[in-house]
């Protein structure tokens, strides 16, 4: 069974050299408090995968990342409509790596414009 608002397996970078080709050739930007690496291929079957990064050496305590980067799934999840259907318009595989760079604690809120403006700009840029 499909969930509208999921995020599966299949959705996650987790491949090591997916994940080295997109921090080596992949189109940056920086939305606070994110800074956020794009790579766009065409393809016959659309995909999106995304990866969430806290830094260690910006928060220290394990908690702390893990809340961190369930607000950013949770914000990803909710709101990634417009990429996938613009994904499927235009039959490209996108890989997105989300990093948090600040080390501020910051409401749910705050992140969650943030990845909606960057989930904007990347569906603008298609």
């Amino acid at each position: 069974m499909d969930k509208p608002h999921a995020l599966p397996k299949s959705e996650r970078l987790s491949s090591l050299t997916a994940v080295r080709r997109l921090f080596t050739d992949g189109a940056s930007g920086f939305v606070y408090p994110f800074r956020y690496m794009v790579l766009k291929s065409e393809s016959t079957t659309p995909t999106v995968e995304v990866l969430f990064s806290v830094p260690k050496r910006n928060h220290k305590r394990a908690n702390k990342r893990n809340t961190l980067k369930r607000r950013m799934r949770e914000a990803y999840r909710l709101n990634n409509d417009a990429l996938h259907a613009a994904i499927k318009e235009h039959g490209a595989d996108v890989d997105i790596a989300f990093v948090y760079s600040t080390k501020d604690l910051l409401p749910y809120k705050n992140i969650e414009n943030a990845i909606r403006r960057i989930l904007a700009e990347v569906t603008q840029r298609m």
